[in-house]
């Protein structure tokens, strides 16, 4: 692999690739907050949130999070739950699980210190090679190349690659041609800049070549075919799985039945509606399972008055498609560390996915209407 590698770089004007990207970078970089000064603790937490999600996404949560948890010690003693409550909304919950379970380690291990040694830091829990090499080259200006898809893409078409990056060989050999062209005087401008390249610039598709900094160097826009790369195969398509959840309220219709999901797999623990998949889509019968579900599994009694709404939400690996109902729990419910009666003036205290954030919404519109038509809850 490192000779495919050196094929493709043998004759790259590596330092003259090198000054007009940084030069391109340190002139037109955004201003954003974790750019402001070299805290590996920051920059950790701000390449963690940017995985799978957009800059103008996270910077609000950055904020916030920087605010609640300011510091390697304050997140490593910080509770679990109001971690998630703090991440909720950004979705791909095991990042921030996985950053506490780093975090604390790094407390105990190095003493509050993120470790600047790549083996150290890249054994940490849910530290992969592109989080090492930004972290590490950003922070303590190590030249280890930081690699992920926009890099993928910038280097496929600079380089002319048509070797398919949905495969984990492609990616080794990215990662080996990123570590034979990254500057060993400035590798943290180098890194944020083909980040920033990708981000800004040579994106996935109408790419702004003619204002590109390194054009010159760019095979593919020379041969005039960048729109066909990177290569790409698709994915399996995603299933669709449907549910049928409730908004269940007590008697005097002031507290609202919620449920802490397992504490492993998708949004594992965070607290949901009562959710449970159809197996039978007659609407008497779904009803009924859905009834029989909650009794077998909690012994509680429940009442679906009407429906609610219909939620949708597409993860990237499936789909969810809910048939949300409105209705009550008979008599009092047996409440566990995982299954609780909630006021609701205090449900904005727990961590909800984003679906069961909709359901809530829908609720709350609906409750006014109700209201509004003389409706009396529990009635």
């Amino acid at each position: 692999m490192k000779e495919t590698a050196l094929k493709h770089v043998e004759h790259f004007p590596i330092h003259s690739f090198q000054k007009k990207l940084i030069d391109w970078f340190l002139r037109e970089g955004r201003d954003l907050p974790w750019r402001r000064d070299k805290d590996p603790y920051k920059i950790w937490v701000s390449e963690v949130m940017l995985q799978q999600t957009r800059v103008d996404t996270v910077i609000p949560y950055f904020h916030n999070f920087i605010e609640q948890f300011p510091s390697i010690d304050a997140l490593a003693s910080a509770d679990e739950q109001k971690l998630l409550k703090a991440w909720e909304g950004l979705g791909y919950y095991s990042r921030v699980k996985n950053l506490h379970a780093a975090v604390k380690e790094v407390k105990e291990r190095y003493g509050g210190v993120v470790p600047k040694d790549k083996e150290a830091f890249s054994q940490l829990k849910g530290v992969g090679p592109y989080t090492t090499g930004a972290v590490l080259s950003i922070a303590y200006g190590l030249p280890i190349p930081a690699v992920d898809g926009n890099v993928m893409r910038v280097l496929s078409r600079i380089f002319y690659i048509q070797e398919d990056i949905a495969k984990g060989r492609t990616k080794k050999l990215f990662e080996e041609i990123a570590q034979y062209i990254i500057s060993h005087e400035d590798p943290s401008s180098f890194n944020q800049g083909l980040m920033e390249l990708g981000a800004l610039v040579c994106k996935p598709s109408n790419p702004s070549c003619l204002l590109c900094p390194v054009n010159d160097f760019c095979e593919a826009f020379k041969r005039g075919e960048q729109h066909l790369l990177p290569v790409k195969s698709k994915g399996k398509k995603g299933k669709t799985i449907q549910l049928t959840a409730a908004v269940l309220l007590s008697d005097d219709g002031k507290k609202v039945l919620l449920r802490k999901r397992p504490s492993s797999g998708l949004l594992a623990d965070l607290w949901e509606f009562p959710s449970e998949e159809q197996k039978d889509r007659n609407f008497t019968n779904l009803l009924a399972e859905y009834e029989k579900a909650l009794y077998g599994k909690h012994e509680i009694n429940v009442h679906l008055k009407q429906p609610l709404c219909h939620v949708e939400h597409i993860f990237s690996h499936l789909k969810w498609e809910i048939k949300v109902f409105f209705g009550f729990v008979d008599g009092k419910v047996e409440e566990t560390s995982r299954l609780k009666m909630v006021s609701i003036d205090s449900i904005n205290h727990y961590p909800l996915p984003v679906p069961h954030q909709k359901i809530w919404e829908q609720f709350l519109i609906h409750r006014d209407v109700l209201e509004t038509e003389g409706f009396q809850t529990g009635e």
